[in-house]
């Protein structure tokens, strides 16, 4: 069965699992179901479809061993290149930078002339989302550092994530006291590229979204009110916040509303934000939007390379 079949046939059965209604016990086993559709998914979605991008150093951010990273340096470049992170979804208790990342990345970026970096981080429930964040930030700092060894422009850094790495590049971007604990600010980042999240707002997610997703939910985030709001990028992005925002997505209802909620939220606290709908549904177009980015045939991938050249010529 080829690539597309296989995910169109997943995508099938996860709709089918996701739409039926079951009481009691029953509910533990479809999650439990979805947990394992999702997963198989997720190893869909990355940098399983060939070989790992030739050329990447390894660096270890903490003393975790999922607080590591992989950096490509730039190609073709005099002097200090840019720098893309991209942080990998999962429900943020899955996924690796081996598995989710995507092949063309870590190769079409470099030959633009920026460096790219994709990280791992420490996953629900060992670790919780507020640490994730804090990963993610630190990922940033060991980068900041090395930045002369590893021909990076520390002023010129972009944050990318998909899924519930979306969610982290955004809470991230919103909430300062991340990037403050790592010894970094707002002024270190460029702009921020989440790619089809859903959770910007955690509460209207969890209320309106698919209620299938609700276990992955309440793991990440709890229960308390407080505490979703924290973690909310979209309650946290009054201002300050990072100053460029460009948001990916593809045609779930979830993910388009809570991406133009978060969007309007920026926009009034003082962030140019630009979106780029595009076309497919379901965990299909979920996966593939992340799966293609960096094929230049690919359309996100052109506006990507637009918005990054735009910025970084600021």
């Amino acid at each position: 069965m080829n690539k597309q079949k296989w995910i169109g046939y997943i995508t099938v059965a996860a709709f089918a699992v996701a739409s039926v209604s079951v009481p009691g016990p029953f509910a533990d086993a479809r999650e439990r179901l979805r947990d394992r559709i999702d997963a198989r998914l997720a190893e869909r979605m990355g940098a399983d479809e060939g070989p790992k991008a030739p050329g990447s150093e390894t660096i270890s951010y903490g003393t975790a061993a999922l607080q590591r990273l992989d950096i490509w340096r730039a190609k073709g470049t005099k002097g200090p290149a840019p720098l893309i992170v991209f942080v990998h979804g999962g429900g943020w208790k899955r996924g690796s930078k081996d598995n989710a990342t995507g092949r063309f990345k870590a190769e079409h970026f470099p030959q633009q002339g920026y460096a790219f970096a994709s990280i791992d981080y420490r996953l629900v429930p060992a670790a919780t989302v507020e640490q994730q964040a804090a990963d993610v930030a630190a990922a940033v700092k060991a980068l900041v550092d090395r930045a002369n060894m590893l021909g990076i422009d520390r002023r010129r850094i972009v944050l990318m994530g998909h899924s519930a790495g979306a969610h982290l590049v955004a809470l991230v971007g919103t909430d300062e006291r991340y990037l403050q604990g790592a010894g970094l600010s707002f002024a270190d980042i460029s702009g921020v590229i989440p790619i089809d999240g859903a959770a910007y707002d955690v509460a209207a997610q969890m209320k309106d979204g698919p209620p299938i997703m609700k276990k992955t939910y309440v793991q990440a985030f709890g229960t308390d009110p407080a505490r979703q709001m924290a973690l909310s990028p979209t309650q946290q992005a009054a201002a300050p916040n990072a100053p460029d925002f460009l948001l990916l997505y593809v045609q779930r209802p979830d993910g388009v509303r809570q991406a133009k909620a978060l969007g309007a939220v920026l926009e009034t606290g003082g962030s140019r934000v630009e979106h780029g709908s595009f076309p497919g549904e379901g965990l299909q177009g979920h996966a593939e939007i992340n799966r293609r980015l960096g094929d230049p045939s690919y359309a996100p991938t052109a506006a990507v390379d637009v918005w990054l050249k735009r910025l970084f010529a600021r």
